[in-house]
């Protein structure tokens, strides 16, 4: 990106913003400037005002972080705070810190899927994930459930690009994943055992809201082999549906 492709002073703000990641988030000057493509000087001026307001801190290593006041600003996203607000009194009743599985509460976000909420017990295998982070791909359980209940459209976006492999058992065939979709609508829930991990089994269902559409998905995480579906899907389901009434009856239509 070029200061002749971002002319606003939003423009470059945002370009500035969007380069931190959970791969990069701490960056000087120099790589903000390298990673946008905007002029040394802008960004040192557009920096220093993000830094001002608090959207970003500057480090003793002279690195700068996204700042507490831009993760304060995003927590009032109603698609994001009311859902996670809602469910967390079922997430907290479903944790078990004698289980070791991790639970998700996630939302789609066009193409990738961004978690609201993570409970980890102390012994839950080793998972990448963290509230507030997002991934652009649709291979574990919340995603399954996120994309099979998304407009074709979207589904078929996905599906036309290169799907990305992480394990032997990840489905990369564009046919079969729309197989796999099916069976997520049709069963009212989904299994994605090593797509993501090889060691890792999640199961996932969904959260309507008040107009009947999929807002979210709920899903438990666990070390493959150790449970079943049959035991785990069961109770996913029933606790989505607990939230689901919940959040029809906090925002009726």
């Amino acid at each position: 990106m070029s200061d002749a492709n971002s002319p606003s002073v939003t423009g470059k703000i945002l370009a500035l913003l969007e380069v931190f990641s959970d791969e990069t988030p701490a960056l000087t000057l120099t790589e903000l400037s390298q990673r946008t493509g905007l002029s040394l000087p802008t960004v040192h001026r557009r920096v220093a005002e993000l830094t001002a307001w608090g959207a970003l801190e500057r480090g003793p290593d002279r690195r700068y972080r996204v700042g507490l006041r831009l993760w304060e600003l995003a927590a009032l996203a109603p698609r994001g705070h009311g859902i996670r607000d809602i469910a967390q009194p079922f997430i907290q009743n479903l944790y078990d810190p004698t289980k070791q599985q991790h639970i998700h509460l996630s939302v789609r976000n066009h193409l990738d899927v961004v978690i609201l909420e993570r409970l980890s017990a102390p012994q839950a295998p080793q998972i990448i994930s963290r509230a507030g982070g997002r991934f652009g791909t649709f291979a574990t359980g919340a995603g399954l459930v996120l994309l099979a209940h998304a407009s074709e459209d979207v589904r078929e976006e996905y599906l036309a690009g290169p799907l990305p492999r992480y394990t032997d058992s990840t489905v990369t065939d564009a046919h079969r994943y729309r197989s796999i979709l099916a069976a997520v609508r049709r069963q009212g829930y989904s299994s994605s055992d090593r797509m993501m991990g090889p060691d890792i089994h999640c199961v996932g269902a969904p959260i309507y809201g008040p107009d009947h559409s999929v807002v979210a998905a709920l899903s438990i995480c666990f070390r493959s082999g150790t449970r079943s579906v049959h035991e785990v899907a069961p109770t996913v389901r029933a606790t989505a549906r607990g939230i689901s009434q919940a959040l029809v009856g906090q925002f009726p239509s």
